[in-house]
Formats: C-alpha cells, sequence, structure tokens
C-alpha cells in the first residue's frame, strides 16, 4: 500500500492575498491571485488595473527589496511609500516589463540594450582579423585614450618608474560614436554687416538689452560698436569659441562663454521636440543634421571597421537584420569560443521568436514603439535562471498583429511554465483565453470604477454579467457598404526604411486602415510618405512634452475659459485661479507638493503642508463658480464637467465644447488636474486627438488609437472616427485590431513579413473582399474574427 506523504508547510503559500487596497480609485479591494499561474487583469480603461497591479502589488515587493539592502546603500535609493493597503501576503519579487519608451540616449541600440551586443564584442575581439584589440575596441561607447605619468616605486632607494596608459575604444573620434555629425550655419547666429549693439545677434533671446548685453559690452574681447565682419580672427574666435572664462563686469562676478558651445549647452543637447517653438524653428534653421563623413554612420573608429570575421566587420553585422545575423552566427564554427556562440545564437533567436527578427542590432533604441521596446526588455528576462517570480506585464500586445498575438501568448506561457507568477493587464481577448485566472475591475472608470466585478476562469467570466463579460464575444461585422472616396493621395517610389518602392493610393475621404504584421513597414509608410504639415494632422502615441505641473485642462487649453468664468464670477484677476501664476501656494509654489534635493541621494517629494496638495492660496479657495472653488473643479472627471459647466450658474460654452471633445474620445474618466506624466500611451494619444479635432486639418492620421482601450471603448473610437469621416474629413489609420479593420472602407496590407521580408504592399481593396479572398495573413485573421 502506497504511503501518502503530508504536504510540505511551505508548499501551502501559493496566494497572494491583497486586503482592504485604496490606491488611487481602489474601493478596499481583497483580490487572492494563484502564484505560478497567469492571471489577467481586466476591466475598461480608468478602472483600476495598474492602481492594483503596478501601484499595490509591484510597488510592495519593490518596496521590501530595497529595504533588504545595508542602509548606505539604501540612502543612494529612492523612498517609496508603502501602498494603502490593509493586508499583502505572500508576495515574490517583482520584475516590471512596461511600456516606456527606451532611455533616448543617442548611443543607446537594440544591440546594447540586451547583450548580443557585448557577446558580438568578445567574439570579434578572439576571432578578428586584424586583432585591434579587446572587447572595448569594437565598442561605440568607449573613446580610445592614452596618457603617461610616473609612478614611484619604493625598493631600498627611491626611484622613478615611467609608465604608459592606453585604452583602445572603438569610438568614432568625429561623431563621438553618435553616428551623425551636426554643423551649424553662422548666417543664422549673426548678420555680420551689423555691430553687436546695432542688434546683429539673430538668437532666440540673446537681445542686447538685458544681462547678454551687459556681458558683451564688459568683457573686453571686442569692439561692440564694430560690424562682425570687421572682426579680426581673434576676435572672432572669442565671440564663438571662447572657452569659459570668468569676468567682472559692473562689480558683478560672471562667466563669459562663446556663442556655439552656449547654444550647444542651452538648445542642442534637449530633445528638439521639448524646445519652445521659435527656439526650434531657430535650431532647425541653424543646424544641419547629416551623417559622419568619417564613420559614415556606424559609429565606429577605422580600426573596429578594419577587423573583420569572413569578411565581415562588426558594423556589418549589426546592420545586418537580426534573423540574417543568426544564420550567420550559426554559419560559425570556433571550438575555443562555442558557449559563446551558443548564447549569442540563443540570443538573437529569442529575438526571431519574440517577432523582433526585423530589427537589427544598431537601431537606436529611442527609435522603437512602446510594444518593441517591451519586448526587447522581455528578451532579457526569457534567459534568466530566475524562477519563483512574479512577472508584471502592461498590454503585453500594444502594437501586435493577431498573427504576432499567439507568439506572445506563448511566451508569456513560457514563463508561467518556468514556474513565474505571471500577472498581465490586457484588453485583448485572445490573451484573456489563455488565462489562468482572470480578474474584472469596474464597473465604470475613474471614481465608477475600482471595484472587483468577477474573478475566476475564463469561461466564468463569458457567462458573468460584468461590461468584459458581455463584449468578450463582441465581433464587427464587415460593412455591407463602403463609402466612395473623393480623391486620391498618390504615393509613388516610398522607400523608407524598409519598403520597397512603394506605389499607392490612398482614397480620401473614407476610413482608410494600414495593416500588416509588426515590422511590415505600416509607419514607415505612413508618416514617411505623408508629412504632418499643411492639412495634415498626425496624431501619435510619443510623450506629451510638459512637466509635472501639466494636466489635462492646461493642455488642451480648458483651464482659460475656466479661469476666466471663475473670475467674471467674482470680480478678480483670472491669473489668481492658475496654480503657476499668481494664485499660487507660496510654500510649493503650486505644484502641490514639496521637493526636497538631498544632493547624493535620489529627490524626496513630499506633500505640501500649507496647501495639502491643493496647489493653490487658501484665500483663491474663497471663490467659488457653481457652488465649487477651482480646486474641487479640478478634481472632476471629464464628464462630470461637462454636465458641471453645461448649465445652471456655471455655463460656459467654451468649456463645455472642449470637455465634450475629451468625452467624445474616451477619456470621460479623466480628472481634470490629472498629471499629464501619468497618462497612459493610448489616454496620451486620445488626448492629442482631442486637442486636434477643432484643427482645420482634411486629413487624420492615427497611429493604433486603440492602444488601451476596453473592448466596449473600441465601439465608442469607431463612432468618433465614423464622425471624422462624416464630417468630410479623411482618415488613415494604422491598426491591428479587427474591429477596425472589419470597419474601414479600404484597406491598404502591407507584408508579407517583417523586415526584408515586407515592405510591399500585399493587398489593397474593401475588407469583404479580404475576407473572401483570406490571401494574407491578416485577411485569414480577419476572417476568422468575423466568423465567415
Amino acid at each position: 500500500m502506497a504511503h501518502t506523504v503530508a504536504p510540505h508547510l511551505a508548499d501551502s503559500h501559493d496566494l497572494i492575498r491583497v486586503h482592504g487596497a485604496r490606491v488611487n480609485n481602489l474601493k478596499d479591494v481583497s483580490v487572492e491571485i494563484p502564484k505560478r499561474r497567469l492571471t489577467v487583469f481586466t476591466g475598461i480603461s480608468g478602472s483600476g488595473k495598474s492602481s492594483l497591479v503596478f501601484g499595490t502589488i509591484a510597488a510592495e515587493s519593490q518596496r521590501l527589496i530595497n529595504e533588504t539592502y545595508s542602509a548606505f546603500v539604501q540612502g543612494f535609493m529612492p523612498t517609496l511609500a508603502r501602498p494603502e493597503v490593509d493586508v499583502l501576503d505572500g508576495l515574490t519579487t517583482a520584475i516590471i516589463v512596461d511600456q516606456q519608451r527606451m532611455g533616448a540616449d543617442p548611443r543607446s541600440t537594440v544591440g546594447t540594450a540586451t547583450d548580443a551586443h557585448a557577446m558580438l564584442r568578445i567574439l570579434f575581439s578572439r576571432l578578428g582579423t586584424p586583432h585591434i584589440g579587446p572587447p572595448s575596441a569594437y565598442s561605440f561607447n568607449t573613446a580610445s585614450v592614452r596618457a603617461s605619468g610616473a609612478i614611484t616605486v619604493e625598493r631600498g632607494t627611491q626611484r622613478a618608474v615611467k609608465a604608459t596608459y592606453t585604452r583602445t575604444g572603438g569610438m568614432c573620434p568625429r561623431c563621438e560614436g553618435r553616428g551623425s555629425v551636426t554643423e551649424m550655419d553662422l548666417t543664422q547666429l549673426y548678420d555680420d554687416t551689423k555691430s553687436l549693439n546695432e542688434g546683429a545677434l539673430t538668437i532666440p533671446g540673446y537681445s542686447m538689452d538685458g544681462w547678454y548685453g551687459r556681458i558683451f559690452r564688459g568683457c573686453g574681447f571686442f569692439d561692440p560698436d564694430k560690424p562682425i565682419r570687421r572682426y579680426t580672427k581673434r576676435e572672432l574666435h572669442d565671440l564663438l569659441h571662447k572657452e569659459p572664462t570668468k569676468i567682472k563686469v559692473e562689480g558683478v562676478n560672471l562667466t563669459y562663454e562663446g556663442l556655439i558651445p552656449k547654444i550647444q549647452k542651452s538648445m542642442l543637447s534637449k530633445d528638439v521636440d521639448a524646445l519652445q517653438p521659435h527656439v526650434r524653428a531657430f535650431v532647425e534653421r541653424a543646424m544641419t543634421f547629416s551623417v559622419c563623413p568619417e564613420c559614415d554612420g556606424t559609429r565606429l573608429g577605422e580600426g573596429a571597421r578594419s577587423s573583420k570575421i569572413e569578411g565581415l566587420s562588426i558594423a556589418d553585422v549589426c546592420a545586418m537584420q537580426i534573423s540574417d545575423l543568426a544564420d550567420w552566427v550559426r554559419g560559425l564554427s570556433e571550438p575555443t569560443v562555442a558557449p559563446l556562440l551558443t548564447a549569442l545564437r540563443q540570443s538573437l533567436d529569442s529575438f526571431t521568436e519574440i517577432g523582433l527578427g526585423y530589427l537589427a542590432l544598431d537601431r537606436p533604441a529611442g527609435t522603437l514603439s512602446g510594444g518593441e521596446a517591451q519586448r526587447v526588455k522581455m528578451i532579457r528576462h526569457l534567459g534568466s535562471s530566475l524562477t519563483d517570480v512574479t512577472y508584471v506585464f502592461d498590454e503585453p500586445t500594444t502594437g501586435l498583429h493577431p498573427h504576432d498575438i499567439q507568439r506572445m501568448n506563448d511566451l508569456l506561457l513560457r514563463l508561467r511554465d518556468k514556474g513565474n507568477t505571471v500577472l498581465v493587464v490586457e484588453h485583448k481577448p485572445q490573451v484573456i483565453a489563455i488565462a489562468d485566472h482572470v480578474v474584472d475591475l469596474g464597473p465604470g472608470a475613474g471614481t465608477a470604477g475600482g471595484t472587483v466585478c468577477f474573478q475566476g476562469g475564463v469561461a466564468g467570466l463569458r457567462g458573468s454579467d460584468t461590461v468584459t463579460g458581455r463584449h468578450l464575444d463582441d465581433r464587427a461585422a464587415v460593412k455591407d457598404t463602403v463609402r466612395t472616396p473623393t480623391g486620391k493621395l498618390a504615393i509613388r517610389g516610398a522607400s523608407t526604411h524598409n519598403l520597397r518602392n512603394v506605389d499607392v493610393d490612398v482614397p480620401l475621404g473614407v476610413l482608410t486602415v494600414v495593416t500588416g504584421v509588426a515590422g511590415s513597414g505600416k509607419s514607415s509608410l505612413v508618416h514617411g510618405s505623408i508629412p504632418a504639415g499643411e492639412g495634415v494632422i498626425s496624431v501619435d502615441q510619443a510623450p506629451i512634452r510638459g512637466s509635472r505641473r501639466s494636466n489635462p485642462a492646461t493642455y488642451t487649453g480648458l483651464l482659460d475659459p475656466i479661469r476666466k468664468a471663475f473670475a467674471k464670477a467674482n470680480g478678480v484677476k483670472p491669473a489668481l485661479f492658475s496654480a503657476n501664476s499668481e494664485g499660487a501656494c507660496p510654500t510649493c509654489n503650486g505644484a502641490g507638493v514639496v521637493y526636497t534635493d538631498l544632493a547624493m541621494m535620489a529627490g524626496v517629494a513630499t506633500t505640501c503642508e500649507e496647501c495639502e496638495g491643493r496647489r493653490f492660496q487658501a484665500a483663491v479657495l474663497d471663490h467659488h463658480l457653481g457652488g465649487r472653488d477651482i480646486t474641487e473643479v479640478l478634481a472632476m472627471p471629464v464628464a462630470e464637467a461637462e454636465e458641471f459647466f453645461g448649465g445652471g450658474a456655471a455655463h460656459t460654452p467654451a468649456a463645455q465644447r472642449i470637455l465634450g471633445r475629451l468625452a467624445d474620445v474616451g477619456l470621460g474618466y479623466l480628472t481634470l488636474g490629472q498629471p499629464l506624466t501619468t497618462l497612459s500611451g493610448g489616454e496620451r494619444q486620445r488626448l492629442k486627438l482631442a486637442t486636434h479635432m477643432a484643427d482645420k486639418g482634411g486629413v487624420y492620421v492615427l497611429d493604433e488609437p486603440t492602444a488601451g482601450l476596453h473592448l466596449a471603448d473600441v465601439e465608442q473610437l469607431l463612432g468618433l472616427l465614423d464622425r471624422l469621416v462624416d464630417a468630410g474629413k479623411s482618415v488613415i489609420v494604422v491598426e491591428h485590431h479587427p474591429a477596425v479593420m472589419a470597419h474601414a472602407d479600404w484597406i491598404i496590407d502591407l507584408g508579407p513579413g517583417a523586415g526584408h521580408d515586407g515592405g510591399r504592399v500585399v493587398y489593397e481593396g474593401t475588407p469583404a473582399d479580404l475576407v473572401a479572398a483570406r490571401s494574407t495573413l491578416t485577411g485569414e485573421h480577419l476572417a476568422a474574427y468575423v466568423g465567415a
């Protein structure tokens, strides 16, 4: 008779228990999540999914891990506050794989962001001929250095020993590893027929009336009354290039620096999109960005480019498509580096598995989309030997064609089968279908959400009467009749990135959807051939440039009519109702929090004690409009504010119009004062769309507007796109969502594959014909979706 072994006590901890979570809009949420299983969190946008998964579970896990470090190390880490929750039990180490774009450091590439580039450098330092040095000699982030000095060695009698230090790096000396150089057009900096006092400088902000005038007149390096074209070589050098020099002007100690280094620090070191419009216009006029002539854009010095394996340099292999590079590495057989080759093959194969085989290792990391960046981060974790970890994913299928979602599902299941807990925030039915456990939050968004509507299996969700359950099997039907185009936009010979001289006519006056697998060339075609500008409004998911003070009310211009309405009702100045102006709380300067900069440690933000985070002086809150003060209005969700400004004492048509547009794009749950830095990619795009809807553009170009939208909200978005088209606009959408494809009047399908296997138009026509023909991958998935 077989003995049954009693289960070990250690094996009984198989749940993550959350009790009484109150982060953001969560209302005392209690859930039990099974460990070593795949749990999907669903619910409409703003229902509290991120607050539960990221703000509670992952945040507490990270805080507890930080506490295990020594006090010294903790001193260099940000102080994390404990999430508002009564009990959190059974946590394991959380690894967050989010969609934050990778840093826009110009020297960061796909290769440096993963281990692939490091392994290639070692490979070339072992096998490359001629041999030029250690792995650092192939790195475009390492400069070559030569130094010499003397060290004193005491051996009985004192004597000095000469020593030289050399480090061989691979950085191109001309462009410093950036691959491009900037040239400055001096005619855009000054008018050389005038003197400085006559206003020769044409650089924004450099007027002779302020401090710059005093510095130029008082430095004594040149005559401010002499026309610049009559300057000596020395004077011109001092004006343009002089290194920082201490000077004294009118009894004040100042630093004088040449114009060019000053402009480089103040304007060129910033992201061009972050500059004010007039400064950006100046930079675009005065600067020419061109491929570095010395390294031809490869970022590498001559030595690194001369060392080759089988006729290819490290620059050549990094420029190859990763799927081709994997085949090339398979062809190498060298017993001395066998383990390295095996690891490199696995790393490159995981790119292909995850659907990123079309990238090249030299692709700048800042140019990856949110979904691509997330999948690149996944590659690090796939090869990891860690188990019993909690992986937290934020909509991992963003930017994926239905064909690629199957691959993503396989990866999520692989991570789970290694013995990890996988938590996924997701809207796509294909991902919800593979879940072991589902937690559905809702029922509404913002203050109307924050409760658990359902937890259990997928079958149970289908049968439940929640918003997600009801919409899980929604299928958009293909239109019987499609609109007739009013014209066409002819694209001829498009060859951006991987496009192969594409000729295509984009119909105008209808809803056109551009689709195809990830990497097939959709964005290259749309953004490369239909540039934003005259009559074209391009709305993407790039972060909105703004500080922590920016919120939907300031971004959309909604705050102006609100301030004026408050000012009129109370007989005071509008500036009082701005937290960035006269009405600001004096303690925190209207930020709502006080930032303490701790020099050697991460800064700490604490809620301002005087205004309790409200951002305004107490006196401002005595002024009311329709019975509400300004902070109460900024705390309202869009839907409530639309009603508030729609009638009664607070009737403000200008504010109501803007709020109506925000509600139209599905942002009715956002509060007017929520910082822009807290919005997701999809929310940012819809906010941009709302602000552009009043513009006079005739063509709207949208990049995956369904990102982050719940099944129920997709319907509303389709209604909005229809309204735009019916108003006489042309709408071009880059999209993978089958519901949007089915709803289109015209489909342009790119492919057949990704990278150099794509870049061609494989179908153009109506959705109905595509479903009937099933001639492409998109056609097969769309036919399956509409049940044809």
